[in-house]
């Protein structure tokens, strides 16, 4: 596909990320084409991935720099998407600035180690936080700190499970992710300090 970034999607668990942003190219929101899944261990992320006619490779552990950018490299790829992957990741230094993730809340709260899946909504609601939503972020080498592209919110209900919570921030991070991607893919992110500024799409 001439024209279009090369992105790569790196993943642990189901695999739901990578659907959403497969769909978002399939409906042009999104110029781009998922050129290799990198998975940290065998999982539903994966299946979902052959699936998709995507090539899958499966990487234990966490992975060295120079071993990721020759990995990247071999496939020809520009951009990297984490979707729900559960390593740290060593950037390499062709990537600073080209990496993106999405977190289920508003960071800088409620991000860190250990600060993943329904562990996230489990603390926003015993925090009593009437707001929460998504995040999607550079990535550098810690967890959850790199600059933030997007942020979407949604209401936090009195009635609201773990499970509940997450079920309307993953409808956020639908919306958030495909349109961070795409503003980084065509060149819209400049950054003022560690603020990101996105210019305006055609």
């Amino acid at each position: 596909m001439a024209g279009v970034a090369r992105l790569g999607v790196m993943l642990s668990g189901a695999g739901r990320t990578l659907v959403n942003l497969a769909g978002a190219i399939a409906r042009r929101q999104l110029r781009a084409q998922i050129a290799v899944v990198i998975a940290s261990r065998p999982c539903a992320g994966c299946d979902r991935a052959r699936e998709l006619g995507l090539p899958v490779v499966i990487e234990p552990g966490e992975i060295p720099a120079p071993r990721l950018a020759a990995l990247l490299a071999e496939h020809q790829i520009g951009f990297v998407a984490l979707a729900g992957y559960l390593r740290l990741v060593h950037v390499p230094p062709a990537f600073q600035g080209r990496m993106l993730n999405v977190h289920p809340a508003l960071l800088p709260a409620f991000g860190g180690p250990g600060m993943h899946g329904l562990a996230v909504h489990r603390a926003v609601i015993q925090a009593g936080c009437k707001i929460t939503g998504c995040t999607v972020h550079l990535v550098d080498d810690r967890y959850d700190s790199g600059p933030i592209l997007v942020q979407r919110a949604c209401r936090v209900l009195d009635t609201d499970t773990p499970e509940s919570l997450a079920a309307r921030v993953f409808e956020e991070e639908c919306r958030a992710y495909p349109a961070a991607l795409a503003a980084l893919v065509e060149g819209r992110v400049s950054f003022i300090g560690r603020r990101a500024v996105i210019a305006a799409g055609e």
